[in-house]
């Protein structure tokens, strides 16, 4: 039996999840800021690259694909304490893998050890926000997301800071690590241990992991859970399709130079922060599949303007509606996922995996097709699965009857 959250412990659970989500866009944006100084170092070539990029990838998303299995093992709390330890020890070997050892393998075991751990903290996360917002019983999931973009933003701010102070990738790296750790534990204080996340609530009262196992994968045998998958895979493809290839659109096709290009997906960016941090109260007022199909139109029209546009002023307009209209796919989707507080850990722990390998694997098989029909004509794909998210929006539809789960009181 679960009991209600106090006020105060409610509050310093929220804090601990949103500085989760923000240690994770801050972990993100250090390795990639210092990508540069890393091929410097190692000095390897742009196929090199593609292989630390690779391996990340890969790790990323079998992180996100076993995370059930490790969530039933463990349950959320000890595993995102767990996880957050595991991707400051790879940023710690791929600090020490680039400026103490010159060490290729090196940086790749420590890519692997993050990959995983950021990959398998993301959906454990997710499912933590997913239980809050229940509790809260309004729309807060975008403004966890929003926490991950402002962590990207420090964190690149940082590693610009690092690299124009000429401090090495080691000592950058160590750093944040020794600050994700400190983290970890504080957040790990501060989340309450949950049944329905799979926590060890009660020591004597735990079932059996194949027990908690069948629980955990029951959510990929609902039709339900596929349906919302399709809405955050649409989404999932629009936002990584712009991360990896908006600003060389913009850059090479639109001939736009590597200045505009970046100032281009700036504006997207801008655009889908400021949509997670105020859509909340609008999904409040309209319902999620009102929402969700206004957006859908808003990026699938954001998507055709930015691909033929006939001049730079539209490219810019086009960025910002498909910044706008990708910016709440991937977090209603969570919220979708979790309406049903006891089935909540399965089903967002499922959806997360369909959205997240979305995103990773997304763009690379972007990347490959674009280079038989060009990376305008690739991108009109991303515009239909945009299209084809929209008319799956009726299945995150509240289900009926669904009352926000009560959360245990954990004694510290």
């Amino acid at each position: 039996m679960e009991s209600v959250l106090s006020r105060a412990q409610y509050v310093r659970w929220r804090n601990a999840i949103f500085a989760i989500f923000l240690a994770s866009g801050v972990s993100i944006a250090t390795w990639a800021a210092r990508l540069p100084d890393i091929k410097s170092a190692l000095e390897i070539s742009n196929s090199q690259i593609g292989l630390l990029l690779l391996a990340m990838g890969l790790a990323s998303i079998i992180g996100i694909s076993t995370s059930p299995a490790v969530m039933a093992r463990t349950g959320a709390r000890h595993g995102m304490l767990g996880l957050m330890i595991m991707l400051s020890a790879g940023l710690v070997l791929i600090g020490l893998g680039t400026t103490v050892f010159a060490s290729f393998p090196l940086v790749v075991t420590g890519l692997a050890l993050f990959g995983y751990g950021n990959g398998c903290l993301d959906v454990m996360m997710n499912v933590e926000a997913t239980a809050i917002e229940q509790h809260a019983r309004k729309t807060i999931l975008p403004l966890f997301h929003a926490f991950f973009s402002f962590g990207t933003v420090i964190g690149a701010g940082f590693g610009w800071a690092a690299t124009n102070a000429h401090i090495s990738v080691a000592v950058h790296a160590i750093a944040v690590a020794v600050l994700i750790t400190i983290g970890a534990f504080f957040c790990f204080a501060n989340v309450p241990a949950r049944a329905t996340a799979q926590d060890p609530v009660s020591p004597g009262e735990k079932p059996h992991w194949r027990e908690r196992m069948h629980v955990a994968l029951s959510a990929w045998r609902e039709p339900r859970t596929y349906a919302i998958g399709i809405v955050m895979l649409g989404m999932a493809f629009a936002e990584g399709g712009a991360n990896d290839w908006l600003a060389l659109a913009v850059t090479e096709d639109h001939s736009g130079g590597a200045a505009m290009g970046a100032a281009a997906l700036t504006v997207f960016s801008i655009c889908m922060t400021t949509v997670r941090v105020f859509g909340g109260p609008l999904v409040d007022q309209f319902g999620r599949v009102i929402v969700l199909r206004v957006l859908a139109v808003a990026a699938a029209s954001g998507l055709l303007l930015f691909i033929l546009a006939p001049s730079l002023p539209f490219v810019f307009i086009g960025a910002a509606l498909w910044g706008i209209g990708a910016s709440l796919g991937f977090p209603l989707g969570m919220s979708a996922a979790a309406d049903d507080p006891e089935k909540a850990a399965a089903r967002v722990s499922a959806a997360a995996t369909i959205g997240y390998v979305a995103l990773l694997a997304g763009p690379p098989v972007l990347g490959v097709i674009s280079e038989h029909i060009g990376l305008l004509n690739t991108l009109f794909i991303i515009a239909g699965l945009v299209v084809a998210s929209g008319l799956f929006t009726g299945a995150t539809r509240p289900l009926k009857h669904t009352e926000p789960a009560a959360v245990p009181a954990v004694t510290k």
